[in-house]
């Protein structure tokens, strides 16, 4: 009895710290997107850890309350279905990680078809949509902007190739757990690329919706980038995680 307490109060707070780091590294770094009001962060990256470490509970509650808490300061319209999008993200990730694929076979197909998906979102959303950006950098964003980059179409398409290679090649020479993770992230990544889309267009009534889709992705990309590799030392320090 006394060391399931013991355990209760660790897994609580370890949700604590990780919710209050979620919200902290998605307000440390913001880059405004006009067209819909939000914001690129890299608040991924600690809902992904939370998730791959210590489960779907501990990052779906992470990354649910943690962004809704930053998006009360830096995007308040956005609070209510970011609690519901990035907690189902932390869920997704944290579940299939630790749960559906722990024995699963045939992974690396899954991952290369998910990583076509997401190179192929990320060229044609970018090239269409994202030919001149301008840049807002703050909190909370300015009205102008900070400035303005220009991104030709074959960027575009180059950037979407790479990003499929770099997954595909990735599916091949990551060892299983790895790639099970990355796997994991891709799929719960997407979940949170189609719930911003709908939240933004059926909610908020933005009718570009569509240009925060390229945004997002990255999101998912330095998340999983950064991820797995502190993913990988918490566990070789902590290995009773993975049971």
């Amino acid at each position: 009895m006394k060391e399931d307490s013991s355990r209760t109060a660790i897994k609580i707070a370890t949700t604590a710290v990780f919710t209050a780091l979620v919200c902290v590294v998605t307000l440390v770094f913001i880059v405004g997107v006009p067209a819909t009001n939000g914001y690129f962060n890299i608040g991924e990256t600690m809902i992904y850890i939370a998730a791959l470490s210590f489960g779907p509970y501990v990052g779906a509650f992470a990354g649910g309350v943690g962004a809704a808490i930053a998006d009360l300061i830096a995007a308040p319209i956005f609070s209510p279905g970011t609690l519901v999008i990035k907690g189902c993200e932390g869920a997704i990730v944290g579940f299939l990680n630790k749960k559906m694929f722990k024995q699963a076979s045939g992974w690396r197909i899954w991952s290369i078809l998910l990583g076509v998906i997401v190179g192929v979102l990320l060229a044609s959303v970018g090239s269409v949509y994202l030919r001149n950006a301008d840049i807002y950098w703050g909190i909370p964003p300015p009205l102008a902007p900070t400035f303005t980059i220009s991104i030709p179409v074959e960027a575009w398409y180059l950037l979407g190739g790479i990003v499929t290679l770099s997954i595909a090649l990735s599916s091949f020479r990551l060892e299983a757990q790895s790639g099970r993770a990355m796997l994991s992230i891709l799929i719960g990544g997407l979940e949170m690329v189609l719930g911003y889309f709908l939240y933004e267009l059926l909610v908020l009534g933005k009718t570009l919706a569509i240009v925060e889709i390229a945004a997002n992705i990255v999101q998912i990309l330095v998340g999983l980038i950064v991820a797995i590799p502190i993913t990988r030392i918490i566990l070789r320090r902590l290995p009773q995680l993975e049971s």
